[in-house]
């Protein structure tokens, strides 16, 4: 039996706040995308795992007839509930639980989402605990919207990393109170997908257009696991004004305008 790690509740401590307003949105094209492949006409029920903010579960709520969505971190569950009332949403049931916790008294659904969260989850434990949640004519999309300034040739982006080591050290910082030390992936979500249960897997790929302020990226910067604002202490407006100094130095007008991918894959459970 795979012994499950202990969650590490420090992992986004702090950016429940920061995620709901300055994450990147998905593009309703990508809602659009998974409505036509799964063929869904409003009825059945969504898992959003991971769902964070509810940047997935809020604006595809209407696709369904009920959604779930599930966090083990209740600051964001917190903020989810703001952002859904915030819009009238009705039919979302908000759960606090680790996805490898998921169980079938949670029921049936027609669709699991998960988005940016599934590199934190142990992945095998998940697909095969939500495989048993689908109903037969189910599936899986794992979604991935890369926006990652520590492999970015964009100047901005980089005149950012600059000052983000500049405070908080060469190494990129995740977990453990700001003491955890990032660690790539070595196996690709859909090589994991491959492996699992699951079959008809299918990769998509979506590009739209982010729009950044400097305040709005430096926004961005605290709803990431390598630069909470916890981490800087009484430095926190010492890196600020370096910040903004920084990418005003680089482009004085303040704006900057990127195109982001949004990666899907899907499978089905037959």
């Amino acid at each position: 039996m795979t012994t499950l790690p202990a969650y590490d509740s420090t992992l986004f401590e702090g950016a429940a706040w920061y995620y709901a307003r300055y994450r990147p949105k998905y593009p309703p094209a990508l809602f659009d995308l998974l409505t036509e492949k799964f063929q869904l006409d409003g009825t059945g029920r969504l898992l959003d795992l991971g769902c964070g903010a509810g940047l997935i579960t809020i604006p595809f709520r209407d696709r369904f007839e009920e959604v779930i969505g599930l966090d083990p971190d209740p600051e964001m569950l917190q903020e989810a509930q703001k952002q859904a009332a915030s819009v009238g949403a009705t039919n979302i049931k908000w759960v606090n639980e680790r996805a490898e916790l998921v169980s079938r008294a949670l029921g049936s659904f027609r669709l699991v989402t998960v988005g940016r969260a599934f590199h934190w989850m142990q992945r095998e434990i998940v697909l095969e605990r939500i495989y048993e949640l689908l109903s037969d004519d189910g599936g899986v999309a794992i979604i991935n919207a890369p926006q990652d300034i520590w492999n970015s040739d964009d100047p901005w982006k980089k005149t950012a990393l600059t000052v983000v080591k500049r405070w908080l050290g060469e190494q990129r910082r995740t977990g453990q109170g700001g003491q955890g030390v990032w660690k790539p992936l070595e196996v690709s979500h859909e090589e994991i997908l491959a492996k699992s249960s699951f079959t008809r897997l299918e990769k998509y790929e979506l590009k739209f257009e982010q729009f950044w302020t400097v305040d709005t990226f430096l926004g961005y910067l605290y709803t990431t696991a390598f630069c909470l604002p916890s981490f800087f202490g009484d430095n926190r407006e010492k890196f600020e004004k370096d910040l903004r100094e920084s990418l005003l130095a680089v482009e004085p007008s303040g704006q900057f305008t990127e195109e982001l991918p949004v990666i899907i894959i899907t499978a089905r459970k037959q």
